[in-house]
């Protein structure tokens, strides 16, 4: 077979090359997970056992306190708070030290969020799939859980909704999330630049923008929030034809 004047045959390294997005997600989910062994093992040694060692020794010290004490019982909600954080911060380190994440079946780790935030009574989640499901890419499917995850925390810690809901949709073109809440909405100023000492809105454009992909959030205060994540089908899933 010639092409441009170049003739390629089984054995012409320009016979066997990947499609070039092909090629970079390859390169980018080894580099991923690599890095990702590195910060989880340095999370693990040094903020986690830290942290442990604080929420311990708090711990005796209440158990020392007289049952009277005023100050017992607001210091048992710090322990409890401080309880839940070291079960999320150790599932995340987890996540970090795993190849295989959460996020190859989306609709059943969207579905544990509000479970895992306490928030399964206080508010009425729904969860909608529309379109065949497809595997993505696993790069992909982190960057997407990870992007849901944070959307969904927001609205249910910050909004004050009663309603939250989640939609992926597997269209012809295009893998859609969309994270949207009945709640206070967010201030046009956050929504613009993010709100100072928060990952929230810039981590997630950040990480759209390493996968090709689009965030838009639409929101008004006092009428809710709609957050959207577009990713190409070239881009989100393998090829059928390999």
């Amino acid at each position: 077979m010639r092409l441009d004047g170049l003739s390629l045959t089984s054995r012409s390294p320009y016979f066997f090359r990947l499609p070039p997005i092909r090629r970079e997600m390859r390169v980018r989910e080894k580099e991923r997970l690599a890095e990702r062994t590195r910060i989880a093992q340095y999370l693990h040694d040094t903020v986690l056992q830290h942290f442990l060692g604080a929420f311990l020794q708090l711990r005796v010290a209440v158990d020392q306190l007289p049952s009277n004490s005023p100050t017992r019982p607001h210091l048992c909600k710090v322990l409890e708070l401080m309880g839940r954080v070291i079960e999320e911060f150790h599932r995340a380190v987890q996540g970090l030290r795993s190849s295989k994440t959460e996020s190859h079946d989306l609709e059943q780790a969207f579905s544990r969020i509000p479970e895992e935030l306490g928030a399964e009574e206080q508010v009425e989640f729904r969860l909608l799939v529309l379109g065949s499901p497809r595997q993505l890419r696993p790069f992909i499917g982190e960057e997407i859980y990870w992007v849901g995850r944070e959307a969904l925390v927001n609205a249910f810690r910050h909004s004050g909704a009663h309603k939250v809901e989640v939609e992926l949709e597997y269209a012809p073109r295009r893998f859609r999330l969309v994270v949207r809440d009945n709640g206070c909405g967010i201030d046009p100023e956050v929504l613009l630049s993010g709100r100072d000492g928060h990952w929230g809105l810039p981590g997630m454009r950040e990480r759209a923008e390493r996968i090709g992909a689009k965030v838009r959030v639409w929101s008004r205060v006092a009428a809710g929030t709609e957050i959207e994540l577009s990713v190409p089908n070239s881009i989100a899933f393998e090829s059928r034809n390999r």
